[in-house]
C-alpha cells in the first residue's frame, strides 16, 4: 500500500487505513501511533475502537481493503493479502475513469 500510496497519489489516489482493534492492547492510541512512525505508514489511518466503520462497511475479514471511486462507490473489495497485481490495475483503471 505504501508502494501504491507513493506511485498515485498525485493521480489523485487516496488511501484511508482503518484501524479496528482485534486485541485490547490495540485499542491504545500510542500504540497504534508507534506502530505507524515505526512502519513508516505515509497515509491517514482512522482510530475505529469501537468498530463503527467496520461494522458500517458489514466487514468480516483482516485485512479487507475497499476500492472506492471517484463518486463514492465501491467498486471492489479484495479480502486477504494476493492478488496485489490485479488491485493495482483496479486502482489504475478507476484512476482512469473521468
Amino acid at each position: 500500500m505504501r508502494e501504491w500510496h507513493q506511485k498515485y497519489a498525485d493521480d489523485g489516489f487516496v488511501i484511508i487505513g482503518v484501524h479496528t482493534p482485534e486485541f485490547k492492547y490495540e485499542r491504545d492510541l500510542k500504540n497504534v501511533q508507534d506502530a505507524l512512525l515505526r512502519l513508516n505508514v505515509p497515509f491517514a489511518v482512522a482510530i475505529d475502537n469501537d468498530w463503527t466503520t467496520w461494522r458500517s462497511y458489514h466487514n468480516r475479514f483482516w485485512p479487507a481493503m475497499y476500492f472506492i471511486d471517484k463518486v463514492g462507490q465501491i467498486r471492489y473489495l479484495k479480502i486477504g493479502e494476493g492478488q496485489y497485481d490485479y488491485s493495482e490495475a483496479v486502482i489504475q483503471a478507476l484512476l482512469a475513469e473521468s
